[in-house]
């Protein structure tokens, strides 16, 4: 893929080579902290609606957002200023959905299972590159796509007599992922962190609220807890997810990602029951090894001395 120089240059949050080992275990502070907000709101499943689940969510991030902004005395107009309101919008947008479609699929599926498939995320953002990046993708990438394919397939098993509709749900969740992070790297060259933070907390609130009118259950003091609680999770989540980015590059702990599907299926063992079975181990290795190989030709790719271009 391309190497996004003006990233670099224009927001130096985004990168800053010092410390990898630290950046890594940054990175796995975030995906263990995601993973408690995934079965917390598993938890509630059978009392609150998937979509009020996201809604809390946000308004707890938003909330917890607010109060980092107040403590480093950020300006809220300063922080909403951008030229890219649309994109901004769209982007929140997708990671609403993305989330409610996960949430869902957490409702009626195991943890590890509806974790495995949302993982698809980078091979449809290796897809979504080609129109929407005027990227190139080589043939070793369109088989590491076709692998994850047949990963989520062999999870899911449709035909094999427990085929539920809520299967697909992270898929589509994963779609809207990758058209969260292909919009990031569009905007993260022109606007600060802190706008992007700001403009994700808010439009996050905003278009859940928009759609949790429809789906609105009675709430108790535990579910306040709960929201505000993931919320503050959220926001840690994101916070070590940016000190990883600017200590190393990309390539190198974007794998660590993969770290989460190890997280849940311990939490999903410890407070569901859920034991994993051959076919979520085949198919989420099949996915892992689909989307580590796309970070191993992205990382050859952008370096200057591989001429492959693969």
């Amino acid at each position: 893929m391309k190497k996004f120089d003006g990233e670099t240059l224009k927001n130096p949050l985004l990168f800053e080579e010092s410390r990898p080992s630290l950046a890594i275990l940054f990175m796995i502070a975030a995906m263990f902290l995601i993973s408690l907000v995934d079965s917390f709101c598993k938890v509630f499943t059978d009392e609150l609606h998937a979509v009020q689940l996201v809604w809390g969510y946000f308004v707890g991030i938003f909330a917890a957002l607010c109060l980092y902004f107040v403590f480093r005395r950020l300006g809220f107009r300063a922080l909403a200023h951008t030229n890219r309101m649309g994109l901004h919008w769209f982007r929140s947008g997708c990671l609403v959905g993305s989330i409610m479609s996960l949430f869902v699929g957490l409702t009626y599926m195991p943890i590890a299972d509806a974790t495995a498939i949302g993982f698809m995320a980078p091979l449809f953002i290796t897809i979504l590159s080609i129109p929407l990046l005027n990227e190139k993708v080589g043939t070793h990438r369109w088989i590491a796509v076709v692998a994850g394919l047949i990963g989520v397939v062999i999870i899911i098993r449709p035909g094999g007599g427990i085929w539920h509709w809520s299967s697909i749900m992270p898929l589509i969740g994963a779609v809207f992922f990758a058209f969260y992070q292909i919009t990031t790297r569009v905007i993260t060259s022109n606007d600060r962190t802190q706008t992007i933070l700001f403009h994700t907390g808010f439009g996050g609130v905003v278009w859940s609220s928009i759609i949790v009118l429809f789906f609105w259950n009675e709430t108790r003091t535990e579910h306040w807890i709960l929201f505000f609680g993931t919320g503050i999770l959220g926001a840690l989540a994101h916070l070590c997810m940016v000190s990883a980015f600017r200590r190393a590059q990309a390539s190198l702990i974007a794998p660590f990602n993969y770290t989460k599907l190890i997280f849940v299926g311990i939490l999903g063992f410890i407070m569901f029951e859920e034991v994993p079975t051959l076919n979520t181990l085949i198919g989420s290795a099949l996915i892992v090894f689909a989307g580590l190989f796309v970070y191993y030709q992205e990382s050859r790719t952008a370096n200057p001395n591989n001429q492959t271009g693969e």
